[in-house]
């Protein structure tokens, strides 16, 4: 699973690619990072926290940092609560819906989470596989239940068919599994498959509490609830003010695991013009700075460094086949589109520049990736020539239309960045051009999740985080049964089962990357932009904080080292 994510967040949740929309002092520090990498590159260079071992840290002390939107749906697992705001909140206090079984090292390489699981095996015979899970003896969620067989098989229950009533994001590779069983006991878990499933860490990458066993408690009980009972992780939820739109953590004294280092953590929503001035008067101790106009507000701030890397984002144009249902029309937007104008555009002033992004599911420094960009001839014309084709033609304003109804659609734009502001008002002027009508629906940042999970939009700049493989974001994006816009075929859909069953990593991702091709030059839902910098200003002294690559999304590589270094 993927996370939603704003053009200026980052985060990702559980297995998921998460959502996210289009966002976005003193000396930099660090690895200097002016350009996205390519393939063979040296990915030490994309990474900036600060790295401190425990024992350097203050013992003690808070930690002050921003989202954009706090709920006010809290399950990540679901459509609505599906983006990197949520993620980034649930990291310290819910490990165990957020990492599960699986640790990840900055470069991607994934190992057990000995705090949940201290050992995975796996076993092929006759074509089917089996599992061995031997869960931490330790492990507990908040409320006392025990984490063991049970919860790993409401977590299978619940995410293996998107047709059970449950409002997921995607089932994955769910679907293969046949049963999930106790073996000597409750702590040893068995799971068996109909065939083969690659890699492990498409599942259990993040475990549902067993109290969580209705549809009606999934999709409608976490409106508004955090239920910090049915987590675990090594901060606890010590207030929430709904009010106020501030959540207070403070160290889990039913953690099994590392002890925090931090007295607490408070998470304020504010909107990104609201956090310059928090960070300024050192209200808030890091945001993100992925504009000029971001970077240029809190450049010579007090008290402050600035740390430098990638962000793990794919994303730009992402389409509601739902309300612009014409295949014409999706091809149309993405001939119309300059992508380096944009890039430009969004880039303009921060030192960067990258590869030409071409897919939704890998970056360009992976080994894997291959441009999948399904346009190769664009501008105005190009897009007039599509619609023309489709019988299209322009009426007295211009407009191309066809039977009398006309190209008309809005870009939904969150947030408050003049950035990002620019960036979807340069789309909806290239757009303009090519014959369509095109205006600007603006939202706040709080609105992100709710409008993007409910379809509540036309077109949207957006994109989901990327991971270090593919498989799971093939399932999520293409498969017709799982994408959120219900496009696809019995063709690509057979192709991406047989994806999982696919034991070697390189010839998986290759045909994950031919399913995606495939799939945007027949259907045109998602038109790739750019990945961009991961650019944060941190307080001066915060330790283990920033820009992470594959091991924290959300810019905390753990969560128990995070703090003051000693003065």
């Amino acid at each position: 699973m993927r996370n939603l994510t704003r053009i200026g967040g980052a985060a990702a949740i559980a297995a998921t690619l998460a959502l996210t929309a289009c966002g976005g002092g003193g000396g930099a520090t660090g690895p200097e990072t002016a350009k996205g990498q390519e393939a063979g590159s040296d990915l030490s260079k994309l990474i900036s926290i600060n790295e401190k071992p425990a024992a350097d840290l203050e013992q003690g002390g808070k930690v002050t940092l921003p989202l954009r939107s706090i709920g006010p749906v809290f399950n990540g697992f679901s459509n609505t609560g599906n983006n990197a705001d949520n993620t980034a909140l649930h990291r310290p206090i819910d490990g165990a819906g957020t990492w599960g079984c699986w640790s990840f090292n900055f470069e991607g390489e994934v190992s057990p989470n000995k705090d949940f699981c201290e050992s995975v095996d796996s076993k092929v015979e006759d074509g089917k596989q089996t599992i061995t899970i031997k869960v931490n003896e330790k492990a507990t969620y908040n409320d006392g239940t025990p984490i063991d067989v049970k919860a790993f098989r409401n977590t299978w229950n619940i995410l293996k068919s998107p047709d059970a009533g449950y409002d997921i994001v995607s089932s994955g590779n769910y679907g293969f599994v046949e049963s999930v069983e106790a073996g000597s006991d409750d702590k040893e878990v068995i799971v068996k498959t109909s065939q083969p499933v690659y890699p492990l860490d498409s599942l259990f990458t993040g475990l549902i509490h067993p109290a969580v066993n209705t549809p009606e408690i999934f999709n409608e009980g976490f409106n508004g609830e955090l239920h910090p009972e049915w987590m675990a992780g090594p901060f606890k939820v010590d207030q929430y003010d709904a009010a106020a739109k501030t959540i207070t953590l403070v160290p889990n004294d039913k953690w099994w695991g590392n002890k925090p280092v931090l007295d607490s953590v408070v998470f304020r929503q504010l909107e990104l013009s609201a956090q310059v001035p928090a960070f300024k008067n050192g209200e808030i101790d890091g945001m993100e700075a992925n504009t000029i106009s971001l970077y240029k507000q809190l450049e010579g701030s007090n008290n402050s460094e600035v740390r430098r890397g990638q962000r793990l984002f794919a994303g730009g144009i992402n389409i509601n086949a739902q309300r612009i249902t014409d295949t014409a029309v999706r091809k149309a937007i993405f001939a119309a589109v300059d992508r380096e104008a944009l890039r430009n555009v969004r880039f303009n002033g921060l030192n960067w520049e990258e590869p030409s992004s071409g897919s939704m599911m890998l970056l360009p420094f992976s080994e894997y990736y291959q441009d999948n960009y399904p346009v190769k001839e664009t501008g105005p014309d190009a897009a007039k020539k599509v619609l023309t084709e489709a019988g299209y033609t322009a009426n007295s304003a211009g407009i191309m239309e066809k039977d009398g109804v006309p190209v008309s659609f809005k870009v939904a734009n969150f947030g408050d960045d003049p950035t990002t502001t620019a960036t979807a008002t340069t789309l909806a002027d290239q757009l303009k051009k090519a014959g369509m009508d095109v205006g600007i629906a603006q939202h706040g940042s709080a609105d992100f999740g709710k409008i993007m999970g409910s379809r509540e939009f036309d077109l949207s700049l957006s994109g989901y985080t990327v991971s270090a493989d593919a498989t799971e974001a093939v399932k999520q994006f293409y498969d017709s049964k799982t994408n959120v816009n219900g496009l696809g075929d019995a063709d690509l859909d057979a192709e991406i089962a047989k994806l999982a069953s696919i034991e070697d990593d390189a010839e998986r991702n290759k045909a994950a990357m031919e399913v995606e091709r495939k799939h945007m030059e027949k259907y045109f839902s998602m038109a790739v932009i750019f990945n961009g910098p991961q650019i944060s200003f941190v307080r001066t002294g915060l330790a283990n904080y920033g820009p992470s690559l594959f091991q924290s999304l959300s810019l905390v590589p753990d969560w128990t080292t995070l703090g003051w270094v000693k003065k």
